[in-house]
């Protein structure tokens, strides 16, 4: 089943890519953009329940969607391509483990912990 889902999040990072290009963006912009959502860790300088609030904001789908759809909405492709953009950035962090995180610990995820216990 986990590999069926990398799959599935790996189909995402792709159409979220491939979604750029038919916005009429260059190819690289997508790959120069795509670490930028990983700022909002700067909230774990604070602790661990405020990090995890920005963290989970950037990273998402939902409010990735919402970014997107208001800009289809107001004609704005820059809008449309962050929506994008926050849709690869967490369909990525998913294939890779990295998912939204719990208050108590960084490597917390919903997908479970991150590295070794």
């Amino acid at each position: 089943m986990k590999s069926l889902l990398n799959l599935e999040e790996a189909a995402m990072f792709i159409a979220a890519f491939l979604g750029t290009i038919y916005l009429d963006y260059a190819w690289w912009l997508f790959f120069a953009w795509l670490l930028a959502p990983d700022v909002s860790m700067i909230g774990y300088l604070f602790n661990t329940k405020i990090g995890a609030v920005f963290y989970n904001l950037a990273h998402h789908k939902g409010v990735a969607v919402a970014c997107f759809v208001t800009g289809f909405v107001i004609s704005s492709p820059e809008w449309m391509f962050a929506g994008l953009l926050l849709f690869g950035h967490s369909a990525m962090d998913r294939v890779f483990g990295y998912g939204l995180k719990y208050a108590d610990d960084f490597k917390h995820t919903h997908l479970g912990w991150i590295g070794k216990k």
